[in-house]
């Protein structure tokens, strides 16, 4: 289970436009992500996920969306759900067949 988010969605949002308007003033976006994840209390790497994420929403780097990302999880919970029950169904038609068998044997 997921923990629930340390960071805002505002705060977040802000963190990634101080990102881009700071990027500039560094001599690589590393630096600048360095720089303001230190100033907003997370670490680099969870920054550079939000800008990386930002990039991706906004077509400025290539991957999926949150919005695909969650259409995909469904997807996957959906097709689970049907091979669960397509199992149920089969186990259930063959245990019909076998009493069909039974009956017609015993008749």
């Amino acid at each position: 289970m997921k923990k629930s988010p340390k960071f805002s969605p505002e705060v977040r949002e802000r963190a990634v436009r101080m990102v881009t308007e700071a990027r500039g003033e560094y001599p690589s976006q590393w630096a600048t992500i360095e720089s303001i994840a230190a100033k907003i209390g997370c670490t680099a790497q969870t920054l550079s996920n939000w800008v990386h994420q930002h990039e991706r929403e906004t077509g400025q780097r290539q991957g999926p969306t949150t919005s695909e990302m969650q259409r995909v999880k469904e997807l996957e919970r959906e097709v689970k759900e049907l091979r669960k029950a397509n199992e149920i169904l089969k186990l259930a038609s063959a245990f019909f067949a076998q009493a069909v068998l039974d009956r017609r044997f015993k008749s």
